[in-house]
């Protein structure tokens, strides 16, 4: 993961409303079969009993048709909501394959061209270089449902500047995979990690108690993050609060000096991705943090795994970086109602139940979370308890210069021995430069 607003009159229409289902029944435990059709509750805009609110549906605008942009992993889930959508309200809905990743740089040029996707979905870190050039449009007719319905952390993320500007889809976050067969209980305290490493570590025979990316700061935030420090203070937001070199950061990187002793006796550029993957699927690695990404691959490893939050470290819960994917409506769009609708109605609760159920995406509604198609899911209920405990990664334009100085830091502090607090440091002098650069 890395990444002029044109307000849209709202044309509301009680009738419609009874037209169109009535009330949300949000806390029937739907399993996301079905999900969106009328008799689910899935109305959009209809009674929002989550929030207490009721918000007047919008009406598609005559004529009306919508291009999405989905990757083709997701393509299912967007092809059911599609098809629902049109019998609901006769608007076609189009899809054409653009990675998440992709989307913001391809609606900088066709957006303002006129050929850019009605609704767009991407991960909330390049919200703010969209927001920045204008390219998307608050979520204002369903802004208290999305904060209602949806956890905190992940309305946060899609939130830019104090606006609302997303409809949350799924979230994502790490967690820590482990081979049953060579660890019956997982840790839940990086002491304990430690005390385990000493009886099994075997550095000739390729076996390691525990690894993750050492050099990829988006796995090692929770050194860092876990005993108070962040990127970005103000929610991620204000570019001039800097606390990866405060004192819980320092207390953090000190930690994780410790562990490549006691740990992970390597270098941090002999760990990469796809090394401990290997490493793991081949059962010499008992645990490995990784995301719900890896699921699939191993599966059909086939060892006999489980998954478990990251340990707790110096007594505190884990803190991990969490990206959500969530829709947006594009600001150059013809048909802003439509499209607004459209987002709406494939964020509901059954509607990320369905994603779920077709994709493995994880749900951000509070409520299709702890469905028991979720919660009841090991691997996944793993990643939801890791989620509650993350910060959403900053999604301000300065971000991209934290990557490189920050890593460095960590490598000198790891693979050097350096001091924690001289290496944070000269970091922060560095992002605090390229921000000043950015700015001129």
């Amino acid at each position: 993961m890395k990444k002029g607003i044109a307000l849209v009159s709202v044309l509301a229409m009680s009738l419609t409303l009874a037209a169109c289902g009535g009330t949300n029944n949000e806390g029937t435990n739907n399993t996301g079969t079905n999900a969106g059709t009328t008799n689910e509750g899935t109305n959009a805009g209809g009674t929002n009993n989550a929030g207490g609110e009721t918000a007047a549906e919008l009406v598609p605008e005559e004529g009306a048709s919508l291009l999405v942009w989905e990757a083709k992993e997701e393509r299912p889930f967007v092809e059911q909501m599609a098809k629902e959508f049109k019998e609901k309200y006769n608007v076609d809905v189009r899809i054409e394959e653009v990675g998440a990743g992709d989307q913001v740089t391809k609606l900088t040029t066709d957006g303002p061209a006129g050929i850019g996707a009605d609704v767009v979905l991407f991960p909330h870190d390049n919200l703010g270089r969209a927001v920045s050039a204008g390219l998307v449009l608050p979520n204002d007719t369903y802004a208290e449902q999305a904060k209602a319905e949806n956890a905190e952390n992940a309305v946060s993320a899609v939130t830019y500047d104090g606006v609302l500007y997303g409809y949350p889809r799924s979230v994502e976050t790490y967690a820590m995979f482990y081979n049953k067969d060579l660890i019956a209980t997982p840790p839940t305290t990086f002491d304990e990690v430690k005390a385990f490493a000493k009886t099994f570590n075997d550095p000739k025979a390729n076996k390691y108690a525990f690894m993750w990316d050492i050099g990829n700061f988006y796995f090692s935030y929770p050194f860092l993050a876990t005993t108070g420090g962040y990127v970005f203070g103000g929610g991620g937001q204000d570019k001039a609060d800097i606390g990866l070199n405060n004192a819980g950061a320092v207390e953090g990187a000190t930690y994780f000096k410790t562990l490549k002793d006691e740990v992970l006796p390597l270098k941090s550029g002999d760990v990469n991705y796809d090394i401990k993957k290997g490493l793991f699927t081949g059962g010499t690695l008992a645990m490995n943090i990784d995301g719900p990404w890896a699921i699939g691959d191993l599966k059909k490893s086939g060892i006999n795994f489980g998954a478990a939050p990251i340990p707790s470290i110096n007594g505190k819960q884990s803190v991990s970086f969490s990206g959500v994917k969530a829709w947006y409506v594009n600001t150059f769009t013809k048909y802003p109602n439509a499209a607004k609708l459209f987002a709406r109605y494939a964020s509901t609760k059954e509607a990320q139940l369905a994603d779920f159920k077709l994709t493995g995406a994880i749900p951000a509604n509070n409520e299709a979370s702890s469905d028991p198609a979720v919660s009841g899911d090991e691997l996944i209920k793993a990643f939801v308890e890791q989620f509650k405990n993350s910060q959403p990664m900053p999604s301000i334009p300065e971000m991209g210069n934290v990557w490189t100085p920050i890593g460095a830091a960590l490598s000198d502090i790891w693979n050097e021995g350096k001091d924690p607090k001289t290496s944070l440091d000269n970091a922060v002098k560095q992002i605090q430069d390229a921000n000043a650069a950015q700015g001129s």
